[in-house]
C-alpha cells in the first residue's frame, strides 16, 4: 500500500488527467495507481493525501466519518468577533447548514511560499488570515463560508489533514508517509 502527502500548488487539478491541458497531479507525482483522498480545488493550495488503500480512502471521504482538515484562509478585510463566531457555529451555504468549526484569527501572516500568480492587491482594503478547521468537505465550502459572513476568501491553503501537516514539504513536493503516520491515520478512522 502507498500513502503519499503532496503540497499542491495553485493551478493544479487534484486529479491525474485533464482534457483541457491544465496541470494535474501527474505533473508532480510519478506513482501509478494512487488517488487523492477528497479534493482540493484548482485555485486552492496545500496538503493532499493520496493512496491506493481503497478502504482508507472510503473512510476518509465518507461524511459520516468526519475528520479534521485545517486551512489558513486569507480574507478581504479584517473579520470581527461576530463573523468568527458565526463561522464557528456554522453558517448556511446553498441551503445547507455547515457543521460547527474551529476558528481563530491569526495574529500574523503565516510563512508560506508566494503564490503564483499573486492574489489581487488593493492598497485601500486590508486583509487578514484565519485558521479554520472543518470536519466536513462540501464543494468550495471554505470560500462559501467566508463569503456568507462578509469576508471573501483571497487565498486558501490546506495546512493539515488530521495529524498530517505541510511541515517539511516544499511547494510542489511529495513524500511517502512514515509507518507511524500511517498507523495514526488508520487509528483515527476506526
Amino acid at each position: 500500500m502507498r500513502y503519499i502527502l503532496f503540497y499542491k500548488p495553485y493551478g493544479v487539478l487534484s486529479q491525474f488527467t485533464d482534457d483541457g491541458g491544465r496541470q494535474t497531479l501527474k505533473d508532480y507525482i510519478p506513482v501509478p495507481d494512487v488517488y487523492p483522498v477528497g479534493r482540493l480545488d484548482w485555485d486552492s493550495e496545500g496538503l493532499v493525501l493520496l493512496t491506493d488503500d481503497g478502504r482508507l480512502q472510503h473512510r476518509l471521504s465518507d461524511p459520516q466519518y468526519g475528520h479534521p482538515r485545517t486551512y489558513w484562509v486569507q480574507v478581504e478585510r479584517i473579520p470581527d468577533q461576530l463573523a468568527l463566531e458565526r463561522l464557528a457555529a456554522g453558517v448556511e451555504i446553498q441551503k445547507y447548514q455547515t457543521k460547527p468549526a474551529l476558528v481563530k484569527l491569526l495574529a500574523a501572516e503565516p510563512q508560506l511560499p508566494p503564490r503564483n500568480p499573486p492574489i489581487r492587491d488593493r492598497q485601500n482594503i486590508p486583509t487578514a488570515w484565519i485558521e479554520l478547521t472543518l470536519t466536513e468537505g462540501k464543494n468550495r465550502q471554505v470560500r462559501r463560508m467566508t463569503a456568507a459572513v462578509g469576508f471573501p476568501t483571497l487565498r486558501l491553503v490546506r495546512v493539515a489533514i488530521g495529524s498530517l501537516s505541510l511541515e517539511g514539504l516544499s511547494l510542489g513536493s511529495w513524500r511517502d508517509l512514515t509507518s507511524t503516520e500511517v498507523k495514526a491515520v488508520k487509528k483515527g478512522q476506526k
